[in-house]
């Protein structure tokens, strides 16, 4: 048997030998794919997955609430929450751990229309504040309240179901506390209504991460969460280092969002992006739980290591 016929052999049989697969993770969003989301998704156009031995699948979910509970229940690998929500599910003893962050900084703030009747935060006395889901929302508008001398007492709380700029705009009230910096803001001022937004992070409510990556808690110590945090780390930088081209990418991967409200959305998010997805301010979650627990919502706080990791 000659050499080259030992060469091809031997060619044809690693030919036969399927690469080794790559780690397959589910990642349930906690919407539909947005802006908001745009680390994820050029980490899957852009190779990084790919590059780590990940094979990741990013699924927008039918209720926005279920994510953690599912990944909670073992039946995904990880859930975008927001820091908020995690002490709530924490409190109700949900085995959940948060090991990344997505978005660094809060989106919601309190909206009103530039030309309507609350021009300052003293003027909500008396006015309608729409909501869409109760429950940390009131602890945001109170601590807001406070921090001009008045309590939500003082305001009457109306439920719009997730129509926060059309309740704006047709007068059904004054104010509205779940609107996102980036989004309904951004879509005011296409409607030619602008908005003023008040920040709650500047009036009374602690900074908290809004987006965040949680898992299982008995996974707090697995390896792929480290490959896929560096994944999603190098996808930040490169949005950060090529905004126009990453927005290009995004946005042919997803042409039904190539629109004026998301190209402005993706240009206002980029800068809230967690550069240093992995890193955990600890003290920022410390000081969150206790305001949460001065507002009634958990029963206790629970030593941040106890939810909260560094993936390896």
């Amino acid at each position: 048997m000659t050499a080259r016929f030992l060469f091809a052999a031997f060619a044809l049989m690693l030919a036969a030998v399927p690469a080794s697969a790559a780690d397959k993770l589910t990642v349930l969003l906690d919407w539909f794919v947005n802006p908001d989301h745009a680390p994820l998704v050029i980490a899957a156009e852009g190779g990084y997955f790919e590059r780590h031995g990940l094979d990741v699948e990013l699924i927008a979910p039918a209720d926005p609430s279920a994510p953690p509970r599912l990944v909670a229940a073992g039946q995904a690998d990880i859930a975008i929450t927001y820091q908020p929500d995690l002490m709530l599910l924490i409190n109700e003893d949900l085995p959940l751990v948060r090991f990344a962050t997505l978005i660094e900084t809060p989106l919601n703030a309190l909206i009103v229309l530039k030309d309507g009747p609350v021009k300052t935060l003293a003027d909500l006395k008396g006015k309608k504040v729409g909501f869409s889901i109760a429950g940390i929302q009131d602890a945001y508008l109170d601590g807001i309240l406070k921090s001009v001398g008045l309590t939500t007492d003082d305001v009457e709380m109306v439920n719009v179901n997730f129509n926060l700029v059309s309740a704006l705009l047709s007068g059904q009230v004054d104010a509205a506390i779940d609107g996102y910096r980036n989004f309904e803001l951004t879509q005011l001022e296409i409607e030619g209504k602008p908005g003023i937004a008040f920040y709650p992070e500047e009036h009374g409510v602690p900074i908290y991460d809004e987006l965040i990556f949680v898992a299982k808690s008995d996974r707090r110590d697995d390896p792929l969460l480290g490959r896929f945090v560096a994944a999603i780390e190098e996808a930040t930088v490169f949005l950060t280092n090529h905004p126009d081209e990453a927005r290009e990418m995004f946005l042919a991967s997803h042409p039904d969002l190539n629109d004026e409200l998301n190209r402005r959305a993706f240009d206002l998010t980029l800068p809230r992006f967690a550069k240093r997805p992995a890193a955990l301010d600890a003290g920022r979650y410390q000081r969150f739980a206790e305001f949460l627990a001065a507002q009634g919502l958990i029963d206790g706080i629970p030593p941040v290591d106890d939810y909260a990791v560094v993936p390896r």
